[in-house]
């Protein structure tokens, strides 16, 4: 069982899916320090409630307790941060960027970081990862909200999967 914005659903597994035997693997772009970064976290007081939308449309709120902010090409770039359970030890952020749709999964992709300490926390866009519904028509994956869409080339982190043509078939 699952809640989903107020929703109940049940998930069922099926070992002989072909999604799951004709599994392609996962590529990423080159690991690359240009893509970690000692980030400023910006508290808001108090936190902020941010309504995310997930991929069904259906609408969730979350908690921010602030935003990261990190520098790249000279300029200063700011992402909401959102608590998915109250006493989590991460920060969940959910971004899109100049990559998504090409590159990367159209609707965004997921990275945690650790929770600030001292007003600071390590940002690395090579654990950026695609959100189930990249493989999996069932998800019900949270959209970023449009605050994180970046106009940036995110070139760090797992990239398009490439069964993703014949998973959506």
């Amino acid at each position: 069982m699952i809640e989903r914005a107020g929703n109940l659903g049940v998930r069922v597994r099926d070992l002989n899916n072909p999604h799951r035997t004709g599994f392609k693997g996962l590529s990423y772009f080159p690991v690359s320090t240009a893509w970690l970064f000692d980030a400023r976290f910006e508290p808001y007081q108090p936190a902020h409630r941010i309504k995310i939308i997930n991929i069904l449309g259906m609408e969730q709120e979350y908690e921010s307790p602030g935003a990261v902010v990190f520098q790249k090409d000279g300029r200063e770039w700011r992402l909401d941060a959102v608590l998915e359970e109250p006493g989590d030890r991460e920060l969940f952020i959910m971004f899109a960027d100049a990559t998504s749709g090409h590159e990367t999964y159209g609707a965004g992709r997921f990275l945690y970081v650790p929770l600030p300490s001292a007003g600071r926390t390590r940002l690395d866009f090579n654990k950026a990862y695609n959100p189930p519904c990249a493989l999996n028509d069932f998800a019900t994956c949270p959209l970023p909200p449009p605050q994180n869409h970046l106009k940036l080339r995110v070139e760090a982190g797992e990239k398009t999967y490439a069964g993703a043509a014949a998973h959506r078939s």
